[in-house]
């Protein structure tokens, strides 16, 4: 048998707080852990451990000494497209309970509950129109609601077909409180939110490409997204949607790393809260 993950623990020190719903880490899939680690060093600053198990290459980020993602090297098998891509966490008390959840309600198991010792139990599942995500019951409790530093992730966005029965299944699986709040015509944007926090939205996947697939797209907050989406350019990577005036009044972009994986900036004024009133 090959020796699990040593994964770090989410909280240090460990708290007894839990967020149900709420994205506590993202994990990135990549063919090409090296470059990975070089590209997202240069832009956010990020510093990394490398952890090794079982033959698998995984290595733990971190922003001023928080862990704020995990890098996993994984082939594509040869003859296959496969985009790597950034895979959210999302809190639950119970992954059993929520897997039962998920599947009664139209998901698919892609990786069963598994537990690492000091990170907590895991599984990974495809929601009914296909996005893929992940919940997690951390075992030393969930991260606390404090606003994202420049370099840490703000936000999650659900692009996907059909948003209405999208948001039912995640209020199914979360609890959450689902606000429909102003879109463009032909376009509906849905917050998510629990304890009166908001955590994510539902969005329509745009009309003009037809060959994006359901996914969940996780944002990074930065100073100035103009400036981070050339320097990710610098970098390697590649623009995916122009820097535009977000609804917040802050500018938004979406670019992809030199691998292919997919993520947002956003700016985020520090006036701005994520508290939702009933």
């Amino acid at each position: 048998m090959a020796s699990p993950l040593q994964l770090p623990a989410l909280v240090e020190p460990p708290s007894q707080e839990h967020h149900a719903g709420k994205v506590i880490f993202v994990e990135l899939v990549t063919p090409d852990l090296a470059a990975a680690k070089q590209f997202y060093a240069g832009l956010f600053g990020w510093t990394f451990r490398d952890i090794q198990a079982g033959g698998t290459a995984y290595a733990e980020a971190y922003m001023d000494g928080r862990p704020v993602a995990g890098l996993i090297h994984k082939e594509v098998p040869a003859g296959e497209h496969r985009q790597p891509a950034w895979l959210s966490f999302f809190a639950v008390g119970d992954v059993d309970v929520a897997k039962t959840t998920a599947v009664t309600n139209g998901a698919k198991v892609l990786f069963e509950p598994h537990t690492f010792p000091d990170r907590g139990r895991e599984a990974v599942f495809a929601d009914p129109q296909g996005a893929v995500f992940a919940v997690l019951a951390s075992s030393s409790g969930d991260p606390p609601d404090v606003l994202a530093t420049p370099g840490e992730w703000i936000w999650s966005s659900l692009i996907t077909s059909d948003p209405d029965t999208d948001a039912a299944f995640y209020q199914a699986l979360f609890d959450y409180d689902v606000f429909d709040l102003p879109a463009d015509q032909g376009a509906q944007h849905l917050l998510l939110a629990s304890d009166n926090y908001a955590r994510a939205s539902a969005n329509t996947l745009p009309a003009n490409k037809p060959n994006v697939h359901p996914h969940w797209l996780n944002y990074v907050r930065v100073d100035d997204a103009v400036a981070m989406s050339a320097k990710a350019v610098a970098l390697g990577g590649r623009v995916l949607v122009e820097p535009r005036v977000d609804r917040h009044g802050g500018k938004i972009a979406v670019v992809a790393d030199p691998q292919g994986a997919p993520f947002g900036l956003l700016e985020w004024p520090d006036t701005e809260s994520k508290e939702v009133s009933q």
